[in-house]
């Protein structure tokens, strides 16, 4: 059974087109409109075993802020949608990676209770046009739409980028262990019947 989903999303500041299959090697097409986040968003498709079709026409004119925050919107849909009722999968993902001098640790549970800790040194800096504060940003709103509890914590590091890419590729790893599926689990891994 392929678990996927296609969302459309029109608002007056962004038009996003994305659809999600998880456990794919299917080919994915990132276009955000904004570089940087297209190669963030590579690195959780590479990392998590994801088809990621991609397509964002915003107000790139004021900034990427409604962008990114939208692209968190529909891909947080998208996975909730793909997820259905929760059976079976193992639910939790961890994933620690080192990138050179940064560390990146994200632990996950696809609990349908959104929460978001984010502790990183990345604050208001910018990688080349992309202001680092918005990786907060597409994260709570991916969050708050997918259902997910997700802790980001970068103890240390130096170079931005190494930390932010470590940031999305243990993302990615972390997501993969949640969504698979455990044939030894029957119905959903909660003492409550229901995630």
């Amino acid at each position: 059974m392929t678990r996927q989903a296609k969302i459309h999303r029109k608002t007056l500041e962004t038009d996003i087109s994305l659809e999600l299959i998880l456990e794919s090697n299917e080919e994915s097409n990132i276009d955000s409109g904004i570089p940087f986040l297209d190669h963030m968003l590579s690195h959780v498709v590479k990392h998590g075993r994801l088809c990621l079709k991609l397509k964002c026409t915003g107000d790139l004119e004021i900034d990427g802020h409604h962008s990114v925050e939208d692209i968190g919107i529909s891909l947080g849909e998208a996975l909730k949608e793909a997820l259905g009722d929760r059976k079976g999968i193992r639910r939790y993902g961890h994933f620690s990676l080192p990138m050179e001098e940064a560390l990146a640790n994200v632990a996950l549970d696809l609990s349908n209770r959104p929460h978001l800790v984010y502790h990183t040194p990345l604050s208001t800096e910018k990688i080349g046009d992309f202001d680092v504060e918005l990786i907060k940003e597409f994260f709570r709103a991916l969050t708050l739409n997918a259902g997910i509890t997700l802790h980001i914590n970068v103890p240390y590091g130096e170079n931005l980028h190494h930390m932010a890419e470590g940031i999305f590729k243990s993302f990615g790893h972390a997501l993969k262990e949640a969504v698979s599926i455990d044939p030894h689990i029957k119905g959903v891994l909660s003492t409550k019947g229901i995630i």
